[in-house]
């Protein structure tokens, strides 16, 4: 007849339950993730003495655990076919803390005013005392492997004390019954326990089942060979992990050894939610240990402006804490965000290179987030310049370039990379910031929104060139092919007319000079921030269309517009003064500048009106 022996925690035990039940997990329902997962460790062990040719008990029981629940009684029960325990390993893996530094991990646990603050513990398999967490009792039958083991029941409150009591022969393997306490009864709910297991465990290797019904249907793919996954695979574990009806645009399954193990399987969706309107995107990348969710949604995995990428990163390598829910090491997270993200990118520039149309519908979509780390990430900078895509003077409507295209293009003594901003290409090719470059037959960059300019002017430079806004007032581009026959204002003349202008236009400009770059335009105003786009975004983001930062306004001294002026302020003619105001708000108008149109329109009314005599 067996007898049941009560023995007494360690003290370092005792100290550790204390604060696993009060203290030390965020989120309680974690410990069907941490139940779970010794469980398949379980398995995995028994699995690995199988392979190992030992002799082994009840070696013909399938590999799975089974949990049930009982919402009268207030049970949870988690069964599985591993490993089992001996009753000295019993009182060794669940009575004490016999690991080297466990101890000292415990005193300082003890003692740290933020419990949850705590260094790299998740070894010491401890995950089992979140049990307590729920249960108020636990029950635990195991029988080890051992073909000649005997079959024991554990049992503990939770407090001083367990008992262990030898009993009638059970299959290999644990069950583990969770009397469930007051304020954790919905964990006798299958459909609470099953959201549990999908969110968390979905992934574990070994079949999960639910009061008979097999919960983690969809398998691991970042674990398996390519070459054994169908493309309708892909699309439907893409569709489970991204909570999505649409299928990936791209996808990158990949493994590393160096300089940190990394199974990873990353997708980008079809579509860019932020563009309707939805705000913005959460992380999408899911990080696992060993197929088990570590962090949903992690946010260091891959940098802010990657938030639209979905997928599974798995590192068997990652130190975390007891609860497997804060990552410690720094530096080894930062290690794996520049494998992930590097490699991601390379990924990018092979298909930017390899499948150019079905990369411009990605750029088309999600190239806003590129350029948002072009201006912001410094780390991975030099390979997002080679990813982004314009157009220019040189590509045809619709079609775009490569700031290493544009640098193979570059005319001989080019030395820098020119670019303008337009909100669209047609009022680009209209304006007058063109006309010295079709001249020179330089390539410009069209850029169409204001964050283009941002970036550009962020970067600086790209293989060695300069990268220079066409519409900025610093611009050393002398046009020297002007029509010679052409006469102008010149000398005292040219200076005398310059004043009278500035004198007009006030505060509005910060001086008015001869332009060495029109050949075609009358007046062109350039920017004191370095491109128009900037003096826009600014305006926008003040709500304040009346905003309008002075500029330099430049003349062409050679233009009829410019001669016929000058002689009508000559006769002091009232209608010179309504047609330099008009001039400078054209000049306005092609540099794109947001201005008040009711002034200007009742100044078109006067002119319109002495036109019409």
């Amino acid at each position: 007849m067996s007898t049941t022996e009560t023995k007494e925690f360690q003290t370092e035990i005792r100290q550790l339950l204390d604060i696993v039940i009060n203290s030390l997990y965020t989120d309680r329902e974690i410990f069907l993730r941490e139940l779970v997962s010794n469980a398949s460790d379980a398995m995995e062990k028994v699995r690995f003495q199988q392979l190992s040719g030992q002799d082994i008990l009840d070696k013909d029981i399938p590999l799975e655990i089974q949990i049930t629940t009982n919402e009268d009684e207030h049970t949870l029960t988690i069964t599985d076919a591993g490993i089992g325990m001996t009753k000295d390993e019993l009182t060794e893996n669940l009575g004490t803390i016999a690991h080297s530094g466990s101890k000292a991990f415990i005193q300082n646990l003890a003692e740290s005013g933020d419990k949850k603050d705590m260094n790299l513990i998740g070894q010491f398999g401890v995950g089992f005392y979140s049990a307590f967490m729920a249960a108020e009792k636990v029950t635990l039958y195991t029988r080890s492997y051992r073909p000649e083991a005997k079959s024991y029941i554990w049992e503990s409150e939770g407090k001083g004390s367990y008992t262990i009591e030898e009993t009638d022969a059970l299959t290999r393997g644990t069950r583990l019954v969770l009397h469930l306490k007051k304020d954790a009864e919905e964990f006798a709910k299958p459909e609470t326990v099953k959201r549990i297991i999908k969110q968390y465990s979905s992934f574990v290797p070994y079949p999960v089942s639910v009061n008979g019904e097999k919960v983690n249907t969809v398998q691991a793919l970042w674990t398996k060979n390519k070459n054994e996954i169908s493309d309708e695979d892909y699309n439907e574990f893409y569709k489970f992990i991204a909570n999505a009806y649409d299928e990936p645009r791209f996808r990158l399954h990949f493994s590393s050894d160096a300089p940190i193990n990394i199974n990873a399987l990353l997708f980008v969706p079809h579509d860019n939610i932020e563009k309707f309107g939805f705000g913005r995107m959460d992380a999408g990348v899911n990080l696992y240990c060993k197929k088990v969710l570590i962090q949903e949604q992690a946010k260091d995995i891959l940098p802010e402006w990657l938030r639209f990428v979905r997928g599974v990163v798995d590192s068997e390598e990652l130190p975390l804490n007891i609860s497997r829910e804060t990552m410690q090491d720094s530096a080894l997270v930062a290690k794996l965000n520049k494998v992930v993200t590097t490699r991601f990118l390379k990924y990018l520039e092979e298909q930017a290179k390899n499948e150019p149309e079905k990369y411009k519908e990605f750029w088309d979509e999600f190239g806003i987030f590129l350029k948002e780390g072009a201006a912001n990430d410094f780390t991975h900078r030099t390979e997002l310049m080679k990813l982004l895509r314009f157009e220019s003077s040189k590509t045809e409507a619709d079609k775009i370039m490569s700031l290493s295209d544009y640098v193979g293009r570059m005319k001989e003594g080019q030395e820098a990379i020119y670019y303008v901003n337009g909100p669209s290409r047609e009022v680009i090719e209209a304006g007058p910031y063109l006309e010295v470059f079709r001249n020179k037959d330089y390539e410009v960059i069209y850029t169409r929104d204001a964050i283009d300019d941002y970036v550009l002017n962020t970067i600086g430079e790209f293989e060695g060139k300069k990268l220079i806004s066409a519409d900025q007032a610093d611009l050393n581009l002398t046009e020297e092919n002007q029509t010679e026959n052409k006469t102008g204002l010149e000398g005292e003349e040219l200076k005398s007319f310059n004043e009278w202008l500035k004198g007009i236009l006030g505060t509005k400009v910060t001086e008015v000079r001869e332009s060495k770059r029109l050949v075609d335009s009358p007046a062109i105003m350039l920017s004191p921030f370095g491109s128009h786009s900037m003096q826009r975004m600014m305006q926008l983001v003040n709500h304040n269309l009346q905003d309008v930062a002075p500029g330099i306004l430049e003349i062409n001294p050679k233009h009829a517009l410019i001669l016929r002026l000058n002689e009508l302020r000559q006769k002091e003619d009232s209608f010179a003064q309504l047609a330099a105001e008009q001039l400078f708000a054209n000049a306005q108008i092609a540099a794109g500048i947001i201005v008040d149109p009711r002034g200007m329109v009742t100044r078109l009314n006067e002119i319109l009106e002495k036109a019409l005599g």
